[in-house]
């Protein structure tokens, strides 16, 4: 029996327009679900998906087995109709539930598309880009007790500056739990915004300088005539 191939292998009807949505390969989206950057939305639209590649590899599989069925030299007997029968009616069980699970998925998928787009983010220093990672797994603000000094607790144990914080805050990108006191640990998550900045494509190197401009000319001097 040839296994299924893996997800990122496996296709569906709607892949096309997901990656149109969204602005990434269905494969990226998968990770940024698995990373938890995702909104509601993009994450229910991951999960319908993931729900869909399932189903379409179980379809394949009966289909493949079929025709190996059809083609291989058993000798054709009840024994072989019983066993094409049964195939049949579980490949069209499994396109059944392909079916059902592409609904979902399209449902989803409406969803998103029928939301204004999304603007570009703006591209941010690489440190705050680390420090939104490092966020996103979980962060906590905790004021000391005795010095009262005010710090940002990671799992990854990135350094995060309380003004820092405090930008990323002003720029829409993360935001803090305020019903829990800062001696406890205020949560700090990550906004929609700040989730985009980290989906978002990211330049390779930092912004092309303009070219400089080049060397004034020297005047060439001509020599004496003798």
């Amino acid at each position: 029996m040839t296994p299924s191939p893996p997800d990122r292998l496996t296709r569906t009807a709607l892949d096309q327009r997901i990656e149109t949505a969204v602005g990434w390969s269905v494969e990226e989206l998968r990770q940024h679900r698995d990373d938890g950057l995702l909104d509601a939305s993009h994450a229910a639209l991951a999960d319908a998906h993931r729900d869909l590649v399932a189903a379409e590899r179980d379809v394949t599989f009966h289909r493949v087995r079929l025709a190996r069925l059809a083609s291989s030299d058993l000798p054709v007997d009840q024994a072989l109709f019983t066993r094409i029968d049964r195939t049949l009616d579980q490949l069209a069980q499994a396109a059944g539930l392909r079916e059902a699970k592409q609904t979902t998925a399209a449902a989803a998928l409406e969803s998103i598309e029928a939301d204004v787009p999304r603007q570009v983010p703006r591209q941010i220093p690489s440190q705050d880009v680390a420090a939104l990672l490092a966020i996103a797994q979980g962060a906590k603000l905790h004021e000391h007790l005795v010095t009262h000094r005010l710090t940002v607790a990671t799992p990854t144990r990135t350094r995060i500056s309380y003004a820092q914080l405090q930008r990323l805050e002003a720029n829409g990108l993360v935001e803090r739990d305020i019903s829990h006191p800062m001696q406890a640990g205020q949560p700090v998550t990550l906004t929609d915004a700040g989730r985009a900045v980290l989906t978002a494509p990211r330049r390779a190197g930092p912004p092309s300088a303009a070219p400089a401009s080049p060397p004034p000319a020297v005047p060439s001097v001509s020599r004496p005539r003798r």
